[in-house]
């Protein structure tokens, strides 16, 4: 699976006693997966590859052309491609972004209305896959779970489906106009580095300062009342993750609130 990403894709096979391997995506590669790396890493044992597409924190997107790289790695050893695509449509243009079970018989897309919907109060998601003896085994174990979700929930989720054109060409607006704000903010700091994201709603910042990321998060939070995640939390120190899908007086605000607490530092 790759790293840094969303801790529930690594943490939950290990709980379930998987061997798991990291593919550690680096800015340098513009946090896109090294397929050499992934052949290295791929055996005939290996059951699954994980993805999160486009990726929490770093923004990046995986092109068609490298996804298709990654299905025929998996093809080798028969293995299933599960991507976690819950900011999936939410990009910088409006070119189509193919999920993992447009290209792949044994793709598993997961997703949920959290994020492109703006829905995280519903806790409604879902799973989708081409393949049906899989898709059997999925329904059995929901069944078991869970049985049903709230009536309103569902509602109110049907009825985001009906209008999700306008929801999403609304929150493409504000991840669009946001992301113009942040590289503006990014180009004017000495103390501040980056790789762009191309979708989402997150990025990874890299400061130069005296702080571990905690504290640095810690002290920010403290003295100025701004949020930011801890590089630590996704394995990769002196950086913190922004999310800038909210309004824009907002982020201006705490990034100003940012900039005087570098200064400071």
């Amino acid at each position: 699976m790759v790293t840094p990403t969303y801790q529930q894709l690594q943490s939950i096979p290990q709980a379930l006693g998987a061997a798991v391997k990291l593919l550690p995506l680096t800015k340098e590669n513009h946090y896109l997966p090294d397929i050499q790396e992934l052949k290295q890493l791929v055996t005939p044992h290996t059951k699954l590859i994980i993805l999160n597409n486009p990726d929490n924190p770093t923004g990046a997107l995986i092109p068609e052309a490298k996804l298709e790289e990654v299905v025929t790695v998996a093809k080798s050893v028969d293995a299933y491609v599960l991507c976690d695509e819950v900011y999936r449509h939410l990009t910088q243009d409006d070119q189509y972004s193919p999920s993992i079970i447009d290209l792949y018989e044994k793709g598993i897309s997961t997703s949920s209305f959290s994020k492109v919907f703006s829905l995280a109060g519903l806790r409604l998601g879902w799973i989708a896959t081409r393949d049906r003896a899989l898709m059997t085994q999925l329904l059995s174990h929901r069944d078991y779970a869970t049985i049903s979700c709230g009536v309103v929930d569902e509602m109110i989720g049907t009825l985001a489906l009906q209008n999700w054109q306008k929801i999403l060409h609304h929150n493409r607006l504000i991840i669009r106009e946001n992301l113009q704000l942040l590289t503006k903010w990014v180009a004017g700091q000495d103390k501040i580095s980056w790789q762009r994201p191309t979708a989402g709603t997150t990025a990874l910042l890299y400061y130069d300062a005296p702080l571990a990321s905690t504290a640095f998060c810690d002290q920010l939070m403290a003295k100025y009342q701004t949020l930011l995640v801890p590089g630590v939390c996704f394995g990769i120190e002196n950086s913190v993750r922004i999310g800038y899908a909210f309004e824009s007086d907002h982020l201006i605000a705490g990034l100003s609130r940012v900039s005087a607490f570098l200064a400071e530092n």
